[in-house]
């Protein structure tokens, strides 16, 4: 559990809420995909914010301890969060959870003060190279009795991964590395049907790099320099086409910047809610 937070399950999701009592436009944080869930992406969150506004972090149906079966893509677990009667907030998503915030935006502008994305997804035509999007794309057809199993395998290999996913592991908490580590020794099918609805054989089907100019929101991209999980031209060509967007590169940082650096984060937030203030 992260400092300054409380959990709790409504309708079978679990949400975690800052402890303290305040007031002011909620924060909604959306984690990311894989193994990923609220209490692992939002370390460091509650206790940054949770003296100031509310802050509330759901596990999506698929992931984390919430008892629901997945939904699927992007635009769906969008309607999920739209559903939950969380109000009008300051929405912050980070990899998968950035591609489900563009989708609230787009789908449920009015539930939508502001946008926060941490190197968001969402925002590429395709992965890397032809191969590379072909080969992703048969792995996500792969049927469960065979997916469960390979997601078991690599979850031997968590520690490995996370080393993968940043610059510097030393700046990750211990507690957020070893609950990684035990997300992913008991996977679940979030992260599957969500590679199933948005991968294709030729490319991403959940680009959406043509329609953000669409999201008037004040928003703010943080994406790592070193990030190796997800391509920083996506969070350029989408901050140059939003109106109200702009774009901190975090120089030598990997993909979590709210983990890696967050005082970055904390500053860039405050930035933009002083803004809407």
């Amino acid at each position: 559990m992260p400092a300054g937070s409380t959990e709790e399950f409504v309708d079978g999701v679990r949400l975690l809420r800052s402890a303290a009592a305040a007031e002011g436009t909620p924060l909604l944080l959306i984690h990311g995909g894989g193994t990923d869930d609220a209490a692992i992406s939002w370390f460091h969150a509650f206790a940054e914010f949770g003296g100031e506004r509310p802050v509330v972090a759901p596990d999506l149906p698929g992931f984390g301890r919430t008892a629901l079966p997945p939904v699927g893509g992007p635009a769906a677990l969008a309607d999920v969060v739209a559903g939950m009667g969380l109000g009008r907030a300051v929405v912050v998503g980070v990899s998968m959870g950035g591609d489900v915030a563009l989708n609230l935006a787009l789908r449920h502008p009015e539930s939508v003060a502001a946008l926060v994305l941490v190197a968001p997804g969402g925002l590429v035509p395709m992965l890397r190279n032809p191969a590379v999007q072909l080969a992703a794309w048969l792995a996500a057809r792969l049927p469960d009795a065979v997916l469960v199993p390979l997601a078991r395998l690599a979850g031997r290999f968590a520690r490995q991964a996370v080393r993968g996913m940043v610059a510097d592991p030393s700046t990750l908490p211990p507690e957020v590395v070893d609950e990684f580590v035990r997300r992913a020794r008991r996977p679940g099918l979030g992260y599957a049907r969500y590679n199933q609805a948005t991968l294709g054989p030729r490319g991403m089907r959940n680009d959406l790099s043509a329609q953000v100019s669409a999201i008037t929101a004040p928003t703010v991209i943080l994406h790592g320099t070193a990030d190796p999980m997800v391509d920083i031209d996506g969070s350029r060509r989408a901050a140059a086409a939003m109106p109200h967007a702009r774009l901190v590169e975090v120089e030598g940082c990997g993909h979590w910047v709210q983990l890696e650096r967050p005082e970055v984060f904390a500053r860039e937030v405050r930035a933009l809610l002083a803004e809407l203030a």
